[in-house]
């Protein structure tokens, strides 16, 4: 996944963009990148590993060097950003928050089309400098953005910070955000809104679907009209999004207290207490308590003076020991009780199965789960906010091989909440996991949480429901730049 921040002002930016940018932190933990631009000085870039570090501590001694008006910075998961270009549309500097599925065929036409593309020490193609090509091959920054929208099968959110302003587009389906943000003498762009209040920015608005604007110190130009569809990952308020923040004005931690409390009150399981595994699990467990009745305690706190976030390292044994190494339990509140945990998903579910253990040998009567979320199905296409390599890593497509000699077959039943196959693989997954009961949020509760309507969200992983947009995909944005210049000419 990632994150980017993105403001311009009157003053010099670089406090701003610094802090703006670490608010990104909680999105991705492999690169970190800055970079401003002023018009006596030009454009100053600079790029840190974050891999062993925080964002901060790579940064902050570098302050002073970052002396423009405006700036843009990301943190990332995948490649090195930001990317600066000198091309026919002037200089730049460009972040996204993107997945590629077609990398290694996008490459190859623009190789053949006798443009280069640096490499990776391991070899891979970075998107970003990709995506930078794509928009050069525009007549203007506008149609070298549609060009990207029509050219990748996969999603890409965008800052570009130019010699005449900042550039923000939000990818055609609306599956990562964009937040608008302003205050006296400065504007902002952010993928988290949660960056805005401590900078004393006020957000303005969402940037729609396959939008363009610009925006300079004293406001905001839309440079392309919205798409009329939308698929937002409904996993930002599940799970990657940062509980202060809000999405299309959905706050993620209101949505999360809603979702516990829709599963707390039609419950019927009888337990002492209700727990959140941190962090994203908090939310949803004190809406539980409150809605059946019970509660809430801290059988488990997250130790965070030293172990940094579960996103690194990327070696998957090392992951889990990492996550398993910050969570402490409290033997104290555990013994005897008939404990409830509330958590954001089930991905491979090893790391669950190693804590249920320790929670009984620790004291606890009974382990019940509750899952914010349906059973993950389908592996995203779409965004980079899991580590899972393929699908059988999921915990639900092993138990379906196990029932189906195949993880493929069948797999649209054991998608449809309250099915046979369905109550099947949940049991399955309860028995593996050593859990007293496990139950998992329904697509209508969730959606219901959210707010908006189901055609807007996309729930991909839950029920492949979105499938269709990888072949439709780019029909459907060449009919949307139809109708908006028919809007234009009228």
């Amino acid at each position: 996944m990632g994150g980017f921040f993105g403001t311009i002002a009157k003053e010099k930016c670089s406090t701003d963009l610094f802090y703006g940018t670490d608010y990104q932190s909680h999105l991705g933990t492999k690169r970190g990148g800055m970079a401003t631009y002023s018009k006596s000085e030009g454009f100053y870039r600079s790029i840190h590993n974050l891999e062993n570090t925080y964002f901060r501590t790579r940064f902050e001694s570098e302050l002073p060097k970052f002396n423009g008006n405006a700036g843009i910075g990301v943190i990332s998961d995948t490649d090195a950003q930001p990317m600066l270009m000198n091309s026919h549309l002037g200089r730049f500097a460009l972040v996204t928050v993107a997945k590629v599925n077609n990398l290694e065929q996008l490459a190859e036409k623009l190789l053949n089309e006798n443009m280069h593309l640096s490499e990776f020490s391991s070899g891979r193609i970075n998107p970003t400098e990709l995506i930078a090509l794509l928009i050069i091959k525009g007549r203007d920054f506008v149609d070298g953005i549609e060009n990207v929208f029509r050219s990748i099968k996969g999603s890409c959110s965008m800052l570009l910070l130019t010699e005449d302003g900042i550039i923000a587009a939000r990818d055609s389906w609306g599956r990562t955000p964009i937040a608008i943000g302003s205050k006296d003498g400065a504007m902002a762009a952010t993928t988290e809104t949660s960056a805005f209040p401590n900078l004393g920015y006020k957000t303005e608005c969402f940037i729609g679907p396959g939008e363009i604007v610009k925006i300079r110190e004293d406001g905001m130009e839309v440079l392309r009209k919205p798409n009329r569809g939308m698929q937002i990952c409904s996993f930002l308020w599940v799970y990657y999004g940062f509980p202060t923040s809000c999405y299309e004005g959905r706050n993620a931690e209101f949505v999360r207290n809603e979702c516990g409390r829709a599963m707390g009150k039609t419950d019927d399981v009888e337990v002492d207490c209700a727990c959140g595994i941190p962090d994203s699990g908090i939310g949803m467990a004190t809406g539980y308590a409150e809605g059946h009745g019970v509660p809430y305690q801290r059988a488990i706190a997250k130790y965070t003076p030293t172990w940094p976030r579960s996103f690194m390292p990327s070696d998957q044994s090392m992951r889990d020991l990492v996550a398993k190494m910050k969570l402490i339990p409290n033997k104290a509140i555990l013994e005897g009780k008939r404990v409830l945990f509330c958590d954001d998903s089930i991905v491979r579910g090893t790391q669950l199965k190693d804590n249920t253990k320790i929670l009984k040998e620790l004291g606890a009567k009974e382990v019940h789960m509750r899952i914010a979320c349906p059973p993950l199905i389908y592996a995203c296409p779409f965004v980079n906010f899991s580590a899972s390599k393929s699908e059988l890593e999921l915990i639900t497509r092993r138990v379906i091989r196990q029932f189906e000699g195949d993880m493929n077959k069948n797999v649209e039943a054991y998608a449809s909440t309250g099915s046979p196959e369905y109550n099947a693989m949940v049991d399955a997954i309860a028995k593996e996991l050593s859990l007293d009961s496990l139950k998992f949020s329904t697509i209508e509760t969730l959606v219901e949480s959210i707010g908006l309507p189901k055609c807007k969200i996309c729930t991909h992983c839950f029920d492949g429901s979105s499938a269709y947009t990888l072949t439709q995909e780019n029909s459907q944005f060449e009919e949307s730049v139809s109708s908006l210049f028919h809007s234009k000419e009228d």
